[in-house]
């Protein structure tokens, strides 16, 4: 039982490693073949400040656009868009 565990941990890890890699190489294709690799999503941000009494204010910043990539996974620095455009509103908690 040990063992069928093993194997199946490492095939799982080893099946991870490979998406990841290959979501990396058909953005790196993309990007060569300039094929719209990057995208760009409009994020609002928004403070949220803690004051007594149990009060949060809220500080609302302007919204602006941010690259994002057209894949599954965060590559190159920037978040992927599909992650963006669910997450739009963005809190900063101080």
């Amino acid at each position: 039982m040990r063992r069928i565990l093993l194997i199946g941990g490492i095939s799982l890890l080893a099946l991870a490693i490979t998406v990841y890699c290959g979501d990396y190489l058909v953005l790196r294709y993309r990007v060569a073949t300039n094929r719209g690799a990057f995208g760009s999503v409009t994020v609002s941000r928004y403070y949220a400040i803690q004051e007594k009494a149990n009060k949060t204010e809220f500080v609302f910043l302007d919204s602006r656009p941010e690259t994002c990539v057209h894949s599954l996974f965060p590559h190159l620095g920037d978040l992927p868009c599909w992650y963006l455009n669910r997450h739009a509103e963005q809190m900063i908690a101080i």
